[in-house]
C-alpha cells in the first residue's frame, strides 16, 4: 500500500515515535511524506520515504494531488489543535480522503487502529469499493 505521512510541528515527535514503534509494518509499504516530517522519520527509523516539499511550501498539496490520482491508500496526519499560521489547513485534504475512500488517521489512537488493520490485511478498501 501507499501510505502518506504528515505532521504539524508540535506532532512531529509523536509521528517519529509512532513510526519507530511500527517500523516493521511500515517497512513493507511505500511511504511518502511532507518534507520535514519525512526527513525526521527517515533519519529516526531508516525507512525509505519519498519526501515532498514541506507542508508550508506545498507538500500537502502534492499529497492531495496523489490522492486525486488514486496513488495514496492510507493517510496518517497528526495535526495540532492550534496550528501555526504557516501550517496549511487539512480541510481539503480530509475532503479528498472522503471522496476517494482513503482511510485517514488524525490522531495516535486511530493511527494505531489502522496500522493493526493494515498488518492483518483488513485494509484492502479498493477491492471492496471497486471489485475486480
Amino acid at each position: 500500500m501507499n501510505i502518506a505521512l504528515m505532521a504539524h510541528d508540535d506532532k512531529k515527535e509523536l509521528m517519529i515515535q509512532f513510526c519507530i514503534a511500527y517500523c516493521g509494518i511500515l517497512s513493507r509499504h511505500n511511504l511518502c511524506a511532507t518534507g520535514t516530517t519525512g526527513k525526521l522519520v527517515s533519519e529516526a527509523t531508516g525507512l525509505k520515504i519519498m519526501q515532498y516539499l514541506s507542508g508550508s511550501q506545498g507538500g500537502g498539496q502534492q499529497i492531495e494531488a496523489r490522492i486525486q490520482c488514486n496513488e495514496i491508500d492510507l493517510l496518517l496526519v497528526f495535526r495540532s489543535q492550534k496550528p501555526k499560521p504557516n501550517e496549511p489547513s487539512e480541510s481539503n485534504l480530509l475532503r479528498l480522503c472522503d471522496v476517494h475512500n482513503i482511510p485517514v488517521a488524525t490522531n495516535i489512537a486511530t493511527a494505531e487502529a489502522l496500522i493493526h488493520s493494515l498488518d492483518r490485511g483488513d485494509l484492502d478498501w479498493r477491492n471492496i469499493v471497486n471489485p475486480k
